[in-house]
């Protein structure tokens, strides 16, 4: 529970108004009710003084205190990011200097990122690639090694997009992004370029842009070299997703498909582990997550069957190989196909595991397909179902938890 929440609500089992509890507190009552409704943040003074007007022992400034210490590391992490974006816009300046081999950082980062929040991965990444960056400017690197030392900023510049993006900034993440696509096009590797591509046209997807996301789809396909790592099958997979959230179920199909054939001739694997690679896993996740967008049916029960079939590859994998935000937004994506189908008590639990997760583990992506769900349930066609109403009041209970 927040402050905002317990204050309202010990308010009211106090039989008092906004003016009454102003008048105790000595603050102004519109400054009170902005607080209550989260539209700003409460000081230590009002939560004491609250916290004796309505006799709460303490319990008032105890809310305020764990508020307070979320509201802290957010802001550290809104300043990282704008460290981050700064090295970006430096990186991108530099067209003609050369870097050192950060590989084997790089690579850990790639990784870890499965299995750590956004958040610390952010800081970490921005620390390489800002050493990246001062290599760059004091020219301590070898003659020779201009190309992987491109490559090394271009991924991390990757990895900063992703954090970005996982934190709901996705203009931060399109500059990132285009800072790892100039790396990539300097150092000559396709491979990065392909992969650049898919994660631009991720990032139009999140901002509803699948036009624009379409765009960097067939640009990437350009710069595909057949059998050579999984970027093919990942930027398909992210055409799948377009079609399907323009409502075109049968194309959306074909390409889904198309991309099983494209893994098949691969011959030569990623460059690079973790967040650089696309897994049969993380395909069938897409698969999942493109059907959702369609009108139920045959594609609902593709999606379901699709996001299970995920769902328990991750968990049958060691647990540094997991990639965690995924195997919960897959939860999420076989809840949103089972509620088409209008299986609702399925759905609850799918989203069972969601449900309990801390506030710091809710990525962007989370809070918004969850939210999808309980607009669903809020529809006239579950009216009268308490497992709906059930399911959507947990959904809409995430944020606070």
């Amino acid at each position: 529970m927040t402050f905002a929440t317990a204050l309202r609500e010990r308010r009211y089992a106090r039989g008092l108004s906004l003016a009454d509890l102003a008048g105790q507190v000595h603050f102004h009552r519109g400054f009170i009710h902005r607080v209550e409704t989260g539209e700003r943040a409460p000081n230590r003074q009002l939560a004491e003084a609250a916290d004796v007007a309505l006799q709460a022992g303490g319990a008032l400034v105890r809310e305020f205190e764990e508020d307070e210490s979320v509201r802290q590391e957010e802001a550290a992490t809104r300043k990282v990011l704008a460290s981050s974006l700064a090295t970006t816009r430096s990186l991108v300046e530099l067209a003609d200097l050369e870097l050192d081999d950060l590989g084997a950082g790089v690579e850990e980062a790639a990784v870890d990122y499965l299995g750590w929040p956004p958040a610390p991965m952010l800081q970490r990444a921005d620390a390489l690639r800002t050493d990246v960056l001062q290599r760059l400017k004091d020219y301590r690197h070898g003659p020779n090694d201009r190309a992987d030392l491109y490559v090394a900023a271009g991924r991390l510049s990757g990895i900063l997009a992703y954090a970005a993006l996982d934190l709901g900034d996705s203009n931060a993440a399109l500059e990132h992004a285009r800072a790892a696509a100039r790396c990539a096009k300097y150092a000559g590797d396709m491979e990065l370029l392909v992969w650049v591509r898919g994660t631009q046209s991720l990032i139009a997807r999140f901002n509803g842009d699948y036009g624009v996301a379409l765009d960097y789809v067939r640009d990437g396909m350009q710069h595909v070299n057949e059998g050579v790592g999984t970027g093919e099958a990942r930027l398909l997979c992210g055409e799948a997703q377009c079609l399907a959230n323009l409502g075109d179920s049968r194309a959306a199909n074909q390409i889904l498909n198309a991309a099983e054939q494209a893994r098949e001739r691969v011959h030569r694997p990623d460059s690079l582990p973790g967040l650089f690679e696309f897994s049969e896993t993380k395909q069938r996740y897409y698969a999942g997550s493109s059907l959702i967008w369609l009108d139920g049916g045959d594609d609902a029960r593709r999606a379901a069957t699709e996001a299970q079939a995920a769902i328990d590859s991750w968990q049958q994998m060691p647990a540094e190989q997991r990639s965690l935000d995924d195997e919960r937004l897959a939860h999420i994506y076989k809840a949103t196909a089972l509620v088409q189908l209008d299986d609702v008590e399925g759905a609850a639990d799918a989203m069972a595991p969601i449900l309990t997760l801390p506030r710091e583990a809710q990525i962007s992506w989370i809070s918004k397909r969850a939210g999808r769900i309980g607009s669903m349930l809020s529809t006239p066609r579950f009216q009268g179902s308490p497992a709906a109403t059930d399911l959507r009041e947990a959904i809409a209970a995430l944020k606070t938890a």
